[in-house]
């Protein structure tokens, strides 16, 4: 079955006015949504990111550079990834949907992982 990032885009700070019960339950929307997606066969693998910046690797013929984030260019960051099975695009959307990112912050990017032979 083909397999999907879906990859969670948010604001850094997009969050901060939040109370502590308000993000508890966000929590709480996550887990129960992910659990629902175990259960049907559909999750993979899921994650939020830490807070730090990471690196950005670039790389040319036998040289490369890596760069401290995060990158003042950028007004949004991957906060956390899920990895998911579905039979195509469609239904890839359509589980998509349903996540409590969109709730909160707006924005998943869903790429189809190319699983190698």
């Amino acid at each position: 079955m083909p397999q999907f990032l879906l990859l969670l885009h948010e604001d850094p700070n997009e969050n901060d006015s939040l109370s502590p019960e308000e993000i508890q339950r966000m929590i709480e929307e996550y887990r129960i949504w992910s659990q629902s997606m175990g259960q049907a066969g559909n999750l993979v693998a899921g994650q939020k990111l830490t807070d730090e910046g990471g690196r950005d690797l670039k790389g040319w013929g036998n040289e490369f550079s890596v760069t401290d984030g995060p990158w003042a260019e950028a007004k949004e960051v991957i906060g956390g990834f899920f990895h998911i099975k579905a039979k195509d695009y469609d239904e890839a959307v359509k589980l998509s949907k349903s996540c409590p990112h969109l709730k909160y912050s707006g924005r998943i990017e869903l790429r189809r992982v190319d699983l190698v032979d």
